[in-house]
């Protein structure tokens, strides 16, 4: 079955730095659209950025270019989220998606925390 296991979550001071990692299985990893969401306290789980399945194009949410970066390896069948210049309103449980065929499929989340 397709399991999302997120990781590399944690807590950072204002401007600094943290890499998500996202190890999926059950799924030809290679040929899906990889996503990362978020969802802050009190607040709609929002997308972060999307990387199509040969990792050539990236999306990203408007508020987040230039500090965020999408990348996969998929020899390693894993997606990457690199956080750069972090803010306290980048607080939130970071979660990777995959949608195959009519479903969603989600991983556990791993906590991000920006605080001073």
């Amino acid at each position: 079955q397709v399991q999302l296991v997120e990781s590399g979550g944690g807590f950072m001071q204002p401007g600094g730095s943290l890499r998500l990692s996202c190890a999926a299985s059950g799924f030809t990893f290679s040929r899906y659209y990889m996503n990362w969401y978020r969802q802050a306290p009190g607040k709609e789980r929002e997308l972060v950025a999307t990387v199509t399945s040969a990792g050539d194009s990236t999306y990203f949410a408007d508020s987040l270019k230039g500090r965020f970066a999408v990348s996969r390896d998929n020899g390693k069948k894993t997606v990457y989220l690199q956080m750069n210049s972090l803010k306290p309103e980048d607080t939130a449980l970071y979660y990777c998606n995959v949608k195959v065929g009519r479903n969603d499929y989600w991983g556990q989340g791993t906590q991000v925390t920006v605080s001073s």
